[in-house]
């Protein structure tokens, strides 16, 4: 039997269910400990401070002025920061930055065929726009540069940590490029503590056609349980002290059967996958 091509978010064809492991070592008894007793960056106790604005570091909303990002090609996307007004118990707007390809809301007036799925990244516990080891600049740049680029919107939370609020945060930006750009699928993307809210948002929601994170937590994940035939891509550090890689694998296996997932392990690797972060970005985008 052929195995079937890979799943990206630029073309969603099954790939096959594999675990990928660089030469993993057998986890000591204590770090087998600490993986399962930390699993969680959520917090339960009210916001105590005012909700998170747009920064002013240009090269956050911009990063191809970033010396981290490579060149954008001879089509840069339109990059522009926004707000999305959030509407749940505290109400309020979210910042985040919408990466459009060249010409794309001129091809929704058109016949011009373009593609209907975004993706929406999320980062950890304290939010922000870059995700971990600035992966986030890259990504976005990438796939909206592509002849068939893809939307890219990298938000921030209101309040991180606080699953509920984080929940609504993602499902506005959802409402949001559907109305204003007509976009009805979604592949979420979430770094540490921002897998709750991929996996709470995409257990409940069909639009989401695809999950992926990186080093996520457990805690508020109950959803990944109801995600399958979709598919979900997990990257974990092996070295990871801050939410052990056992988080990842427990995820891989409430995946359950009969869908598409993947599991990729990095030898040696922290919470940021700081030593593999351009991997980790490859694989997000292929």
């Amino acid at each position: 039997m052929i195995p079937a091509p890979r799943r990206t978010i630029r073309n969603f064809v099954p790939p096959i269910n594999r675990v990928s492991k660089q030469h993993l070592p057998t986890p000591s008894r204590s770090h087998t400990a600490m993986s399962a007793s930390n699993s969680s960056l959520s917090t339960n106790s009210p916001p105590s401070s005012q909700p998170h604005c747009l920064p002013s570091d240009p090269s956050v909303i911009y990063p191809e002025k970033s010396s981290l990002v490579g060149a954008a090609g001879k089509n840069p996307p339109a990059t522009k920061s926004l707000t999305i007004k959030v509407s749940d118990a505290r109400d309020g707007a979210v910042p985040g930055v919408l990466h459009l390809p060249h010409n794309y809301d001129h091809a929704i007036q058109s016949s011009i065929q373009k593609p209907r799925t975004a993706a929406i990244l999320v980062s950890g516990a304290s939010g922000g726009l870059v995700g971990p080891s600035s992966v986030y600049l890259g990504m976005a740049t990438k796939l909206a540069s592509l002849n068939q680029g893809v939307p890219v919107l990298r938000l921030d939370y209101r309040y991180p940590a606080r699953n509920q609020h984080c929940v609504a945060d993602v499902l506005a930006a959802m409402s949001y490029l559907e109305r204003e750009h007509g976009i009805s699928r979604f592949v979420l993307v979430g770094w540490s503590f921002g897998g709750a809210p991929v996996f709470t948002v995409a257990g409940n929601d069909k639009r989401v056609v695809g999950c992926a994170t990186m080093a996520s937590q457990t805690a508020g994940t109950d959803g990944i349980e109801k995600l399958a035939p979709r598919p979900v891509l997990l990257l974990h550090g092996l070295r990871d002290q801050t939410l052990g890689s056992y988080c990842s694998e427990s995820l891989y296996k409430r995946y359950g059967e009969g869908g598409v997932r993947e599991l990729k392990l990095f030898e040696g690797d922290d919470h940021a996958l700081t030593r593999n972060a351009r991997e980790a970005e490859e694989l997000l985008c292929r």
